[in-house]
C-alpha cells in the first residue's frame, strides 16, 4: 500500500464517519453525561484493550516471515488503520464536548438541550423527542441531534406554543404539549 493509497483510504474513512462535521463551526460538542461516559468508555476500551491486543496480533504475523500473503498480518494491519481512524474520531469529539446534564437545568418551562419534548402535529398525533448530542442520536427512541431542524424550530420554544420546520415531507407544524428534563441513560 502507498502513502496515496494510505491517503485515499483515510479520505473515505472520514467521509464514512461523517467526514465534515454537522456540528456549525465554532460550536462545542454538546453532550449528555451518559452519552460521555458512552464515548469515553469507548475510547478506553480501544486504547487499553483492543489497540494493545491487534498490535500483539501483528507483531506475532510479522515474525513469521512473507507479509504479503500473512492473513493475520494483513488482516491485523487493517484493524489497526481501523481503530486508528476511530480513535481520531472519538479524540476530535471529545476535545470539544460539553456535558450538559438536563436533569440540573433550572429554566424548565423552555426547550433547552437534554429537553424531552411531546410535540401534537396538525392530525393530532403525538410524538416524544429528546434532544441529545449528536453522537447520541437514536431515532427508534425518539433521541434527536440538536443541529437537526427539529430540535433547532424546538429550541427556546415554550408550553403550548407551535413550531414549524421543514422535514423530509415537507413542512410541518407542531404543538407543544410537554416539556420535561430528566437524566437519560
Amino acid at each position: 500500500m502507498t502513502s496515496r493509497d494510505f491517503a485515499e483510504e483515510e479520505a473515505e474513512a472520514e467521509a464514512e464517519e461523517g467526514g465534515v462535521s454537522p456540528l456549525p463551526v465554532g460550536d462545542r460538542n454538546y453532550m449528555t453525561p451518559a452519552g460521555h461516559t458512552r464515548l469515553q468508555a469507548e475510547f478506553m476500551q480501544l486504547v487499553k484493550t483492543d489497540r494493545p491486543q491487534v498490535v500483539g496480533v501483528v507483531s506475532w504475523a510479522a515474525g513469521n516471515g512473507d507479509r504479503s500473503e500473512n492473513g493475520d498480518y494483513l488482516y491485523g494491519k487493517k484493524r489497526l488503520r481501523e481503530i486508528d481512524r476511530r480513535l481520531r474520531y472519538l479524540t476530535r469529539r471529545l476535545e470539544n464536548v460539553v456535558v450538559v446534564d438536563p436533569a440540573a437545568q433550572e429554566n424548565r418551562d423552555c426547550v433547552y438541550f437534554g429537553a424531552t419534548v411531546s410535540v401534537t402535529d396538525q392530525g393530532g398525533e403525538t410524538f416524544t423527542y429528546c434532544i441529545v448530542g449528536l453522537d447520541e442520536v437514536d431515532p427508534g427512541r425518539g433521541r434527536i441531534s440538536w443541529v437537526s431542524p427539529l430540535a433547532r424550530a424546538l429550541i427556546k420554544a415554550r408550553l403550548g406554543e407551535r413550531v414549524r420546520f421543514l422535514s423530509p415531507g415537507g413542512l410541518r407544524e407542531l404543538e407543544i404539549v410537554a416539556i420535561e428534563y430528566q437524566a437519560l441513560d
